[in-house]
């Protein structure tokens, strides 16, 4: 019963493959191909910022930690 219901979890993912092929190759080949081409850039640089920003703000609270671990362990000793 495993083997049929993973068999079917793999048609239905190429099958989702296949349509978003075609979605994309009909959209690359449509007069509109230049905008989404450009929104898709500026998703892309958008997510990048983000994520960025993200991991700036991660580092910032790892160190604020250990300065205030550290300061805590100077101060205990």
């Amino acid at each position: 019963m495993e083997e049929n219901n993973n068999g079917t979890k793999l048609l239905l993912a190429f099958l989702a493959g296949a349509v978003v092929g075609v979605a994309v190759g009909y959209l690359l080949n449509s007069d509109k191909k230049d905008l989404l081409i450009d929104d898709l850039k500026d998703s892309a640089s958008k997510i990048k910022d983000d994520l960025k920003e993200g991991l700036e703000k991660g580092k910032n609270i790892i160190d604020s930690f250990m300065n205030t671990t550290k300061e805590n362990t100077q101060t205990s000793a």
